[in-house]
């Protein structure tokens, strides 16, 4: 399967119980226990949730090196309809599957599953986060977070490609306005952008243009939306053969994971001058709430370390540019020369 780059571990777990069908995949402990959010998906075949767990646990070890944390990478999905097959049961085997790595592997919410969720998975195990929080200290939902990050990146990404300084009358197509999505169009509006919107759900739609009078596009149609940035913040490989040719916007960038269906892609986009930020450098906030919850940290450091990611993004472009090489690339060789740095540190 060629999803599969060097995993450390991946494995299945069955509880009749419950209707638990789950996948956990760590791809590097190089920079410390893996961690990233549980995904539950109705997976159409088990093959179909093993490319998914591998692709995403191999980003959460690129989003944890380039954002600097003391994490490796891993993921998880449950294979269920979110909105059927939910049970505080179900979350608890699941917990009792994470506590069996024995601290490998840290979990939290993602597509799918909410804090609610998390709560139930952290009766069975200490090994997850994106819980409550109290007042000052990091936690919760990480949504939030993540939209934040997405939202300073896109304000230096349109710095970059098109020289501005701020969100005014700049057109912003948002595809997904879930958890993140909504969030990030809050602050999208608030800054002045111009917002178009879709999603499988009419009324996360109509919320949304009602609140932030933005306008509705057709699922089918806002990927080749006429507009300054594109915003994929929904489901991944997005960015494909078929959609390639149709895109129109000058800027890409989302919320979304894997958003390139494969890494030529990054070639394409580059051809067509469109400036791509690497979908796991501008969607870590999440990931570095929960780093810093799960480390007792606190909110004010989960929001400095989210205001370095428009940072690390501009030097990305700078450096694409001087290699003449693409965004996604250059952020790929940054992150591996990160998790090798720290394998290297560690067996010495």
């Amino acid at each position: 399967m060629r999803e599969f780059d060097g995993h450390e571990l991946v494995v299945f777990g069955n509880d009749a119980a419950t209707g638990l069908r789950a996948i956990i995949a760590i791809h590097s402990t190089a920079r410390g226990p893996a961690a990233g959010g549980c995904r539950m998906w109705p997976y159409v075949s088990t093959q179909e949730a093993v490319s998914d767990v591998l692709r995403l646990s191999r980003g959460m070890s690129y989003k944890n090196a380039m954002a600097n944390l003391e994490l490796g990478g891993g993921k998880a999905v449950i294979i269920g309809d979110s909105r059927k097959a939910k049970t505080p049961e179900l979350f608890q085997a699941f917990g009792r599957m994470v506590d069996s790595l024995g601290g490998r592997y840290i979990t939290a919410e993602d597509v799918g599953t909410t804090t609610a969720d998390m709560a139930n998975v952290a009766r069975a195990t200490r090994f997850v986060a994106g819980l409550g929080a109290a007042p000052g200290a990091a936690g919760g939902d990480p949504g939030p977070k993540t939209a934040l990050g997405v939202y300073l990146g896109i304000r230096a990404a349109v710095k970059f490609r098109l020289g501005r300084a701020d969100l005014s009358d700049i057109s912003v197509a948002v595809q997904g306005v879930g958890g993140v999505g909504y969030h990030l169009c809050a602050l999208l509006a608030a800054d002045g952008a111009r917002l178009s919107v879709a999603d499988v759900r009419p009324a996360a739609v109509q919320r949304v243009c009602e609140e932030f009078a933005a306008q509705p596009l057709a699922v089918e149609e806002i990927m080749a939306a006429d507009v300054d940035v594109l915003s994929p913040c929904a489901l991944g490989a997005v960015l494909n053969s078929q959609s390639l040719p149709r895109l129109r916007a000058r800027v890409i960038a989302g919320a979304a994971n894997n958003q390139l269906a494969q890494g030529q892609d990054g070639t394409a986009l580059s051809t067509m001058g469109i400036l791509y930020a690497p979908d796991y450098v501008i969607n870590a906030g999440g990931i570095i709430s929960v780093s810093r919850e799960y480390q007792g940290g606190s909110e004010a450091q989960v929001l400095a370390d989210i205001e370095r990611i428009p940072l690390r993004l501009t030097e990305i472009f700078e450096r694409a540019r001087r290699e003449n090489r693409t965004t996604n690339a250059v952020a790929d060789d940054m992150a591996r020369e990160r998790l090798g740095h720290r394998a290297q540190q560690l067996v010495a």
